[in-house]
């Protein structure tokens, strides 16, 4: 399929945002996630035992959970998978996301830590916005976990 500058530019915005997603994940800078997702985003994480909720609910869950729970992760993104809306002006998209996330997780509460790993795709609505590209609405769609 032969895509249009609009249409490419679209694709690396996106792909990029969900780049920065990952990276605020990791480097535990939920504070910072408004970069990424709209003021009335809905994020669904409970496939993978996680909250439900709009985006000041879900910072406060990633705080708790994340900080004390995993002191490392990665989440890998691949197979991006956008489908854009419309063919002139383009404002809004869909996108199936695949992410192997491998964390380190306490035993027990205690020092000892292990690494856990899962699978997972996202499933998101993205709006283009006057300061770029966001998520409006993501879901995690469980594949599989290891060591958990």
């Amino acid at each position: 399929m032969a895509y249009n500058l609009e249409e490419l530019s679209a694709k690396l915005e996106i792909q990029e945002m969900l780049y920065r997603y990952a990276q605020l994940i990791d480097a535990k800078q939920f504070d910072q996630l408004n970069e990424v997702f709209t003021d009335d985003a809905h994020i669904d994480y409970s496939a993978m035992g996680g909250s439900v909720g709009n985006l000041t609910e879900t910072i406060t869950f990633l705080h708790g959970a994340m900080t004390e729970m995993f002191p490392n992760s990665q989440h890998l993104n691949a197979n991006t998978q956008i489908t854009l809306s419309g063919s002139a002006n383009i404002t809004e998209a869909s996108g199936r996301i695949m992410c192997y996330n491998p964390m380190e997780m306490q035993v027990d509460g205690g020092p000892e830590t292990k690494i856990m790993m899962c699978g997972l795709w996202y499933l998101d609505e993205y709006t283009k916005t006057d300061s770029g590209w966001k998520m409006r609405n993501r879901v995690e769609e469980k594949s599989w976990f290891f060591n958990y």
